[in-house]
């Protein structure tokens, strides 16, 4: 497993060694030690998964503490745009959003800290995304940035008549508005 560092401090993209022969692949998604030996060392209490067609975004979304989810996100099927924003308050990324395609096919994994609102959106015809958490999830602690916020200016690469989004997310707050309590 190699751990590639981002631009936003506490971030990384997870490339999984894949052992490929005529049968197929192999690869360990997780293993507790493995990412113990990378400096991450944390218990994940539940695995999340969703099925989105294409042109669904979903996000920003976060937990607020004591509720606070570091995520595991990874692609079954499918692929998607991951996008991740810095809200921790004191950060020198503060405000910042990051992206990267995560796919079936190249098998990468975006590790999530707590601080980081997080959300997708779905490039291929469907896509079958799983997330692992360290926390689980509590409804009161429930938060988010809506997703086409222009102060964020984040291209979802979905163009606007596509672009399909619950009515939960259509009306979250902006990232000036938002609930934040995270500290860098």
């Amino acid at each position: 497993m190699e751990k590639i560092t981002t631009p936003l401090p506490g971030l990384f993209i997870l490339e999984p060694r894949v052992f490929e022969d005529s049968r197929g692949y192999f690869f360990e998604a997780y293993n507790e030690q493995v990412f113990k030996n990378l400096g991450i060392d944390m218990r994940f209490v539940q695995d999340n998964q969703s099925c989105s067609s294409y042109g669904v975004i979903r996000g920003l979304h976060y937990q607020l503490p004591p509720h606070a989810q570091t995520k595991l996100v990874r692609v079954l099927q499918g692929t998607i745009l991951d996008v991740v924003l810095d809200i921790r308050k004191g950060s020198p990324t503060f405000g910042q959003h990051f992206s990267v395609e995560l796919s079936a096919e190249n098998k990468r994994q975006l590790l999530v800290p707590k601080g980081f609102a997080h959300g997708f959106s779905v490039l291929s015809e469907k896509a079958f995304v799983l997330y692992k958490c360290d926390a689980f999830y509590n409804k009161e602690s429930d938060a988010g940035i809506r997703y086409n916020d222009p102060a964020l200016n984040i291209d979802w690469k979905i163009p606007a008549d596509k672009i399909v989004v619950s009515g939960k997310d259509q009306v979250l707050p902006d990232f000036s508005d938002c609930r934040n309590s995270f500290e860098y």
